[in-house]
C-alpha cells in the first residue's frame, strides 16, 4: 500500500477496501477472504467438476458446479447462488466460496450457478440485485426452446427445472430474498408448460 500514501482518501473500509478520490479501489486480503482460484475439471477432494461462463458479457459472470453424475443424461435440481461480502468484497472464484460450493454440490447433488455480481463502490446498488436479475432470467430462458441466448451445455442436459432453488449467504441471502420477491411479481423467461418453479 506504500505507493498509495500520496493518494487522498476518499473512504476506508478497512480491513476490506479503500476508495481513493481518483477513483481507484484498494481490497485486502483478510481473514475470511480468500484469493481468487480457477475452476476444475473434477475436485479431487469432491468430484466436483466446475467452469466459468458469461451470462451477460462482460459485466454478469458466473462459476458453475456439476457433482459427480451417476448416469451421464442424470437430472439434477438446479441452484442459483448468490456469493456474500457485504456487497463489497469475494466472489464465486475466491477460494472458500469455490470449496464451500463444490462440497455443496456434492452433498445436495445439484447443479449450482453461482452468481458473479459487480460490487460497490464501484458499482452502487442497486446493480448487484439487477445483475443477479439478470443471472436469474438467463438461467430461466434455457427451458425456452428457442431463445436468443447461448445456453449452456451443462444446464441443458442435467438442469431440472421443477426444482429451480435461490440462495445466498450475508449479502447474498440480501440478494436472493429481493430476487424471490421480484419473481413473485414480475414474469422469468421460460415456458409455461415446462413447469418452471423457484422454490
Amino acid at each position: 500500500m506504500a505507493s498509495n500514501h500520496t493518494k487522498k482518501v476518499l473512504y476506508d473500509l478497512s480491513p476490506y477496501l479503500v476508495e481513493y478520490t481518483d477513483g481507484t479501489i484498494e481490497r485486502f486480503v483478510v481473514t475470511g477472504l480468500t484469493p481468487n482460484v480457477p475452476p476444475s475439471p473434477k475436485d479431487p477432494t469432491t468430484g466436483v467438476a466446475s467452469k466459468d461462463i458469461i451470462v451477460f458479457s462482460p459485466e454478469v459472470k458466473a462459476r458453475l458446479f456439476l457433482p459427480k453424475l451417476t448416469d451421464t443424461n442424470q437430472k439434477l435440481p438446479v441452484l442459483v447462488y448468490y456469493h456474500g461480502g457485504g456487497f463489497i468484497v469475494d466472489s464465486p472464484y475466491c477460494l472458500n466460496f469455490h470449496r464451500y460450493m463444490n462440497f455443496l454440490a456434492a452433498e445436495a447433488k445439484a447443479l449450482i450457478i453461482s452468481v458473479e455480481y459487480r460490487l460497490a463502490p464501484e458499482h452502487l446498488l442497486p446493480i448487484a440485485y439487477e445483475d443477479s436479475w439478470t443471472a436469474l432470467q438467463w438461467v430461466a430462458s434455457h427451458v425456452i426452446a428457442n431463445a436468443n441466448i447461448e445456453k449452456d451445455p451443462w444446464i441443458i442436459k442435467h438442469g431440472d427445472f421443477g426444482h429451480l432453488y435461490i440462495g445466498g449467504d450475508s449479502a447474498g441471502g440480501n440478494i436472493a430474498h429481493n430476487i424471490v420477491l421480484r419473481a413473485g411479481v414480475e414474469p422469468l423467461l421460460g415456458d409455461p408448460q415446462v413447469g418452471l418453479t423457484i422454490r
